[in-house]
């Protein structure tokens, strides 16, 4: 227990610090000594606007979008027993993103309710593709194939970008640049009313998949086991299932197409605190939070003008990690 509250705090720590750095830094920069002042309503316009209306909102929706991330790979690593799993690698996040783009590229969009609309399409479009996935990947002699739903996911997500490809070669040049960063990862709900967005399906599904964390142990364990202690698999891999899907497209909706948090996260917190989910869980999520903050502040700071994309540092540490642990597997 001691060591589980002193992992909190280190990881808290680690939020808090990286926070401020990044608030700190960039092209509208802000002194870290006017920092606590500004927060306060005594800096001046400029502070106040640099914190308020360009730093705070894109830190707090990279924070937000990286728990979801973690805590989805958290519930998919759980439901199918396999360590490989994660909502960018096996498709849910590609099937997001053509429910973006394609009402985004063919329907009229209106700025009032363009922002509360994406995480809805994007659950929507991964949604279907996630029961695609699952049918492809259940046998009814031996129940869901874990590494068969790796593999099948990885194909949907091949063929999804196909499906981008073709997309993007029927439109506005304008709106295909817009969807092309967005695919990458390239954070750009960077307002107040993205956090409103993406904030209630965490606020709503957290706790729910705390209070599911003993039912993740159990199908765990196997799924005779499972039986033997009267949980109804189906039924309950169902549930958490809509619930990674809900995690996953709410975090794509607002920062794009970013893999690997939901692989990495789980992974450290279960070396950290071992695989009972009732610690793994929350400490996947404060990891996966920062990872993706960490990622983003790098990012846009490395590269002038525009920086790289925090999808893209993602990768350059996830894609690795994916090879050694499929190695290893």
């Amino acid at each position: 227990m001691k060591r589980h509250l002193f992992i909190f705090i280190i990881l808290i720590s680690l939020i808090v610090f990286t926070l401020i750095l990044s608030v700190g830094i960039g092209d509208s920069s802000l002194s870290y000594n006017r920092l606590i002042p500004t927060l306060f309503g005594q800096g001046t316009f400029k502070e106040t606007f640099v914190l308020y209306s360009i730093r705070l909102p894109r830190i707090i929706v990279t924070l937000l979008s990286g728990m979801a991330l973690a805590l989805s790979g958290a519930i998919l690593q759980g439901i199918t027993r396999n360590d490989l799993a994660d909502p960018g690698i096996i498709g849910i996040n590609a099937g997001a993103g053509v429910g973006v783009a394609v009402f985004y590229l063919f329907f009229p969009v209106k700025d009032n309710t363009f922002v509360y609309l994406l995480p809805l399409i994007a659950f929507v479009g991964a949604l279907i593709t996630a029961s695609l996935i699952y049918l492809f990947s259940y046998d009814r002699a031996q129940g869901l194939q874990p590494v068969r739903l790796v593999l099948t996911g990885v194909g949907f997500s091949m063929a999804l970008s196909g499906v981008m490809i073709i997309l993007f070669s029927s439109v506005d040049p304008f709106k295909v640049d817009f969807i092309a960063n967005w695919l990458a990862g390239n954070v750009w709900g960077t307002d107040w009313p993205f956090i409103w967005a993406i904030l209630p399906w965490l606020v709503i599904l957290v706790p729910f998949t705390l209070y599911k964390a003993s039912q993740l142990d159990i199908l765990g364990l196997g799924e005779s086991i499972a039986l033997g202690l009267g949980i109804s698999i189906e039924k309950e891999r169902i549930l958490l299932l809509l619930a990674a899907v809900a995690l996953a497209a709410s975090a794509v909706a607002v920062t794009g197409g970013i893999s690997f948090i939901g692989l990495m996260a789980p992974h450290i917190a279960r070396a950290l605190v071992g695989p009972k989910n009732q610690w793994l869980i929350p400490i996947a999520i404060f990891i996966g939070g920062w990872l993706l903050l960490l990622a983003d502040t790098i990012g846009r700071n490395i590269v002038d003008p525009d920086g790289i994309p925090a999808g893209i540092m993602v990768a350059l540490i996830g894609a690795p990690y994916f090879i050694f642990l499929l190695l290893r597997k």
